[in-house]
């Protein structure tokens, strides 16, 4: 059985938690393969509310078998907060699988992350201040601690002896901050082996086995397609590859085992931290936006940057992740505003781009030329076939499918499970 992927085709918070979980009866393993606890799912079922960081959506599914795999970085505190969390509301945790050879964020990166962030000053990235970055970056330095090193003493010691060699002089020299002793990271990390032990396995044989068996494998991506390090709006961008492609390195999936693509996308745009916005509102409009969507980050609780709906980015995600299906949520959002302008090219200095700008110069330059829809009042948070959609609503859906280039398959209109109008079934 082959496998799908859910990506983000913005900025993130499109609602991919939400997607997950609408296909998590129908799916055996639920697969995180990038990221860390620097972006966030919010998933409402009846009237729990569960806001997850680390742990995939799957947790949520009985049945369902969630994985962390290789491409995460595990702030392992964090991981069992949240574990504990869920088990006192009555979730079951037991079955999480953790890759033993997903990579562990140590003191030392949490603290290079925030005073790192706080020395760039006006170039900063805005950065979560969790460790991410600087996790990766040992990762691709090789000189990284991975789940596996947590079950020897000796490695694990030597691994962090090697680092804080650098690390120490880093922030002592040029931060002015005092850095950790070996033994006080060896100690913190250690005290996690006995209880992290039942989780670890090879999260790759586990879930190519999965396959042979004809069961369906959902990967999952954290953060978004113009969050991600190759191909998102560089260098205001996450650490890790947040697109279909990386979801092939973050999990130990092949290529040639991906047959669905699912992107999400709100029916606006909005992104977090610094960086290039070119539907941006900073009027009265994104105000609305952000208060009917409830726009504050799941993780941090940042207020977030608000804006129209590109067409351009959301072709750029069909184009890099090879899209099958689009989901578009939170069209209830745009309920009551008179008219909705939607973005269908650039102009860059009187040059007009379709397409992304292949510069980061001309993207920070890009203005947004606008199409025109016509607005609805009609709540539409009931709707639960296209049918039933306001003639407006529906124009709007089916301009934003043209635009985009691949078809609209799920509509969300409300943050419950079932508030969602499925034009054509995932599966």
């Amino acid at each position: 059985m082959p496998a799908i992927v859910i990506v983000g085709a913005q900025w993130g918070d499109e609602g991919k938690g939400k997607a997950t979980d609408h296909l998590g009866s129908e799916v055996d393993y639920v697969v995180k393969f990038n990221g860390g606890n620097n972006a966030g799912h919010t998933v409402v079922i009846g009237e729990e509310k569960y806001a997850l960081h680390l742990l995939p959506s799957g947790i949520l599914t009985p049945g369902t078998t969630p994985v962390i795999g290789n491409g995460v970085v595990v702030d392992i505190d964090v991981l069992f907060h949240e574990i504990e969390g869920l088990e006192s509301r009555g979730i079951d945790t037991s079955r999480l699988k953790l890759s033993a050879n997903a990579h562990v964020i140590a003191d030392y990166n949490r603290t290079l992350d925030k005073v790192a962030e706080r020395f760039l000053g006006s170039r900063k990235i805005g950065t979560t201040g969790r460790g991410i970055g600087p996790t990766y970056a040992d990762k691709m330095n090789r000189i990284g601690i991975r789940v596996q090193d947590l079950f020897d003493e000796k490695i694990l010691r030597a691994k962090v002896e090697g680092a804080l060699e650098l690390k120490g002089q880093v922030l002592t020299k040029i931060y002015n901050r005092r850095a950790p002793e070996v033994e006080q990271t060896v100690e913190e990390l250690l005290a996690h082996a006995d209880r992290l032990a039942p989780y670890v396995c090879d999260t790759g044989l586990l879930l190519g086995q999965a396959l042979d068996r004809d069961e369906v494998v959902l990967l999952e991506a954290g953060q978004a397609t113009l969050l991600d390090v190759d191909h998102g709006t560089y260098p205001f961008v996450t650490s890790s590859s947040a697109t279909s492609g990386g979801a092939c390195t973050g999990s130990g999936i092949p290529p040639t085992r991906i047959d669905q693509v699912i992107a999400i996308a709100k029916a606006y745009t909005t992104r977090v931290g610094e960086g290039p916005f070119p539907t941006e509102l900073e009027d009265e409009n994104g105000e609305f936006l952000r208060k009917a969507g409830w726009e504050y980050g799941t993780t941090t609780g940042r207020p977030r940057r608000c804006g129209w709906f590109d067409t351009v980015i959301t072709r750029y995600a069909n184009r890099v992740n090879g899209v099958t299906d689009f989901v578009l949520t939170k069209l209830d959002t745009l309920t009551g505003l008179e008219r909705l302008p939607v973005c269908v090219a650039y102009d860059v200095n009187g040059v007009r781009h379709d397409e992304m700008p292949v510069n980061q110069t001309d993207f920070h330059h890009a203005t947004p030329i606008y199409e025109y829809l016509p607005g609805w009042t009609e709540d539409i948070s009931g709707a639960r076939d296209f049918s039933e959609l306001p003639k407006a609503a529906k124009e709007y859906v089916e301009f934003a499918e043209e635009q985009s280039g691949a078809r609209i398959s799920v509509i969300g209109v409300g943050p419950e499970r079932e508030q969602a109008i499925v034009r054509h079934p995932l599966r």
